[in-house]
């Protein structure tokens, strides 16, 4: 889209200069070609060297921005962004041609849609739905009832269990003045490493912008939820229950016990375990076995536990 007519559609004044668009991406990743926004003071870095062609900003920042990227000045960037996702958002199901190995095998009642490619050997159950341009690398298994959202890149040997959702929206909202809230069109994808199996009734939401990754042999139990924009390192587990919220990072071979969880954008180093109910309201640096909410050394939860336990019987 000609930047002129994103303005119109914004209710923004025209640009000094219009421009081609193609697309939404955030300050660290987008080209001359991309719009892009800045609300969150702590990605102020972000914002002096980005490579945006324009961004939506408020007027008390717009000097920060490198010569030659265009502001749009607004008092809520944030809302503008999201309105603007609608104008770029994909039609969620196409039908048309796939390219379907002749070794793979197809159950009954399967969807396809346009676009899509089907590897070698891939076993795809009854009543699978499988988006536009999804890609399943060979010798994947996929289970009855799994519904596989467009643009979504399965890799080799990776088995989805029966039900499990990949790549739809995540939960993100805009609010306006008036309490309403507005839908934030995901534009992102789910990318998934060779050999990794994912449980039944599991969701994995697609990037805002970008990607949501999963590396290579990652086992994820029954009923998990990994927000948008989570990056997964090689061989992580996750049991049953966990949740991830938006742009968490764990490193590899992190484990996360039962119906443990975190808070968004944070990072959990390498090796890290994190014990059933633990909850991650900050990043993790140092790998050790963590507990309680919020989630500390464990040892420390063990020593504020018994020192609880004290102060109550002194207490009765």
């Amino acid at each position: 889209m000609k930047l002129s007519e994103i303005c119109n559609y914004l209710q923004l004044p025209p640009p000094p200069r219009d421009i081609e668009i193609v697309g939404l991406e955030t300050l660290d990743r987008a080209t001359p070609a991309h719009l892009s926004f800045f609300h969150n003071p702590k990605y102020f870095s972000q914002l002096e060297q980005t490579k945006a062609g324009a961004v939506l900003v408020a007027e008390r920042f717009a000097k920060a921005l490198p010569t030659g990227t265009i502001p749009l000045i607004t008092s809520n960037p944030y809302l503008k962004m999201a309105l603007l996702t609608r104008l770029f958002v994909k039609p969620p199901f196409e039908e048309g041609k796939a390219q379907i190995h002749p070794t793979a095998q197809i159950g009954d009642g399967v969807v396809i849609g346009k676009g899509a490619k089907i590897g070698a050997g891939v076993v795809i159950m009854p009543n699978a739905v499988i988006g536009p341009e999804v890609v399943i690398g060979e010798k994947s298994t996929i289970y009855p009832n799994v519904t596989i959202y467009r643009d979504s890149i399965i890799g080799k040997r990776v088995t989805i269990h029966a039900g499990a959702v990949i790549g739809s929206d995540g939960f993100g909202y805009a609010h306006t003045e008036e309490g309403e809230h507005v839908k934030i069109y995901h534009l992102g994808r789910v990318v998934i490493g060779d050999e990794t199996e994912i449980g039944a009734n599991t969701t994995i939401d697609r990037g805002v912008f970008g990607e949501t990754r999963i590396g290579k042999g990652v086992k994820i139990d029954n009923l998990v939820q990994i927000g948008h924009n989570c990056v997964i390192g090689d061989n992580v587990i996750l049991v049953s229950q966990v949740g991830l919220s938006g742009s968490t990072r764990l490193g590899k071979n992190v484990v996360m016990g039962g119906q443990s969880g975190t808070a968004g954008h944070l990072e959990i180093a390498p090796f890290t375990q994190i014990a059933a109910r633990g909850g991650v309201t900050k990043s993790i640096l140092e790998p050790g076995v963590y507990s309680g909410f919020p989630a500390r050394k464990h040892r420390e939860w063990l020593k504020l536990q018994a020192l609880l336990n004290r102060l109550l019987k002194k207490g009765k």
